[in-house]
């Protein structure tokens, strides 16, 4: 994998996982090695998509298994 692509999936794992020092420190990378703006809010967006309907899930699995 390429530095860019491995940047940017660390943005999102970044924002996914909400580490603000860890998305500072691999934003400044990416702004290093010259990633578009553009390209770094598309891995944001993607990673609070994920976030989202991971809380989603999260939280009608745990509504499912209370009641057991």
């Amino acid at each position: 994998m390429d530095p860019k692509t491995k940047e940017l999936v660390a943005i999102s794992a970044s924002v996914a996982g909400r580490c603000q020092p860890c998305f500072r420190h691999h934003l400044r990378k990416a702004k290093e090695l010259g990633i578009a703006a553009e390209d770094m809010q598309e891995a944001i967006a993607l990673a609070n998509r994920i976030s989202d309907v991971g809380g989603q899930r999260m939280a009608e699995f745990v509504n499912v298994v209370i009641k057991e």
